[in-house]
């Protein structure tokens, strides 16, 4: 639940703004078209899930996003230890990148090998993230030319952290690296991930996303997972002295109920009478 937001924009566009919500289970990012983003964390650990991705992120890390689509996350525990999050993001467009550097994207072809990438916050950052804070507290101050001139730091910053040119840190954060539809079904078959979830992170629509799944897998979307979480599960059970909590959450359940409801209707008994009959 969003709880607090404040923004600024350059030409028409928010590029500053500072969100506090309650620690979300899961949460699609704030998107806008065609920008890259970086986040400064101010409160809250959480983690970021992407087409290829698991990161998690506390306030002394930020991390620098291509434009795509993910989840803002936060496990049981780190929703124990804190009930909010607040973050800082900047939002960087290619048009006007190009006004503020005086520079032709088309120029360089630099490519990178991320697509959300870590960025410790140092000395440096810090101090900008704290400028940063003052002008969205303080927005009577935040006139274009200093809105602009922020957008260049930063952008001056964060490509001395890559030890990149301008021209080629720029180029490439608007150079989506493109992950294989199976690759991203394989990376998040064990979370517990919607089908509609799954949609979004392979930006499709949820109709596309099951004509694709079942002509590439013969199979539903929803009964293939099931079925592969299931299969962890009995493993699991077999070769591990887990506790059924601990397995089920492992194999992508959302809750112990729904573990042994699922585990029982397949395979016609519970998750412990399976393990107990496999040791007789």
């Amino acid at each position: 639940m969003l709880n607090e937001i404040k923004r600024l924009e350059y030409k028409g566009k928010v590029v500053f703004h500072k969100m506090k919500i309650t620690s979300p289970k899961r949460e699609l990012k704030p998107t806008q078209k065609n920008e890259a983003c970086f986040v400064f964390i101010n409160d809250g650990d959480f983690s970021v899930r992407t087409p290829n991705q698991f990161l998690s992120f506390n306030k002394s890390k930020g991390f620098l996003a291509k434009c795509q689509n993910f989840f803002i996350e936060t496990s049981r525990k780190q929703r124990d230890l804190s009930k909010e999050m607040e973050f800082i993001g900047v939002f960087i467009f290619p048009e006007q990148v190009e006004e503020i550097m005086d520079i032709n994207l088309s120029n360089s072809n630099h490519k990178v090998n991320f697509n959300i990438k870590k960025i410790d916050i140092d000395a440096l950052f810090t101090s900008y993230k704290n400028s940063i804070n003052l002008l969205l507290d303080n927005p009577e101050i935040a006139d274009e030319d200093m809105i602009k001139l922020k957008l260049k730091e930063i952008i001056i910053l964060l490509s001395k952290s890559q030890n990149l040119s301008v021209l080629d840190f720029l180029t490439s954060i608007f150079n989506l690296n493109q992950t294989e539809f199976t690759s991203i079904i394989k990376n998040n078959t064990y979370s517990n991930l919607s089908i509609k979830d799954f949609a979004l992170l392979c930006n499709m629509s949820l109709s596309s996303f099951k004509r694709k799944f079942t002509k590439v897998y013969s199979e539903s979307p929803r009964k293939y997972i099931k079925r592969m979480k299931l299969e962890k599960a009995t493993k699991l059970l077999l070769n591990t002295d887990l506790l059924i909590s601990e397995i089920a959450y492992d194999s992508g359940f959302d809750t112990i109920s729904s573990f042994n409801r699922s585990f029982k209707l397949h395979l016609k008994v519970s998750p412990t009478e399976y393990r107990l009959s496999q040791i007789a």
